[in-house]
């Protein structure tokens, strides 16, 4: 898939919700949108990428979901999810902090980043101001 593409069906993906995010002057999109600026990490096979399952790789696989989950309990992830392709590209996330700087550094603290397992890019994306992920109902109690 090509990255307009991707980008687009992204987009499509996330949707609008009401929910706080840092204060600034609200940017006026088309249409009247309230924008802001988010940052979208794409992480591909890295280096020591492979397909295996061992302690190792299960060990890293845990590490990441434990700071998918801790960058979300902070605020900071948006959404995050993996491609089911099969292809190099593997998974997303997107960033409402206040800098390129930043969300690089919470890409870096992702344990199969360290590993060498997945490497990423990341892109300054202008979207919806507010846009986030809605827990299912029986997710929202707990």
């Amino acid at each position: 898939m090509r990255k307009p593409a991707l980008l687009a069906a992204v987009a499509l993906l996330l949707g609008a919700a009401a929910i706080e995010v840092r204060a600034e002057e609200p940017k006026i999109g088309p249409g009247g949108w309230e924008m802001t600026t988010y940052y979208v990490g794409f992480l591909y096979k890295g280096e020591k990428w492979t397909p295996e399952e061992t302690p190792e790789t299960k060990k890293l696989q845990e590490g990441h979901m434990a700071n998918i989950q801790r960058m979300g309990a902070e605020g900071k992830l948006v959404i995050a999810g993996p491609f089911t392709d099969g292809g190099d590209l593997r998974g997303l996330y997107v960033f409402r902090v206040a800098s390129m700087e930043e969300a690089k550094a919470l890409v870096e603290s992702d344990p199969a980043v360290k590993a060498g397992r997945l490497r990423f890019e990341i892109h300054p994306w202008f979207a919806a101001r507010n846009i986030t992920v809605t827990p299912r109902k029986e997710e929202a109690r707990k």
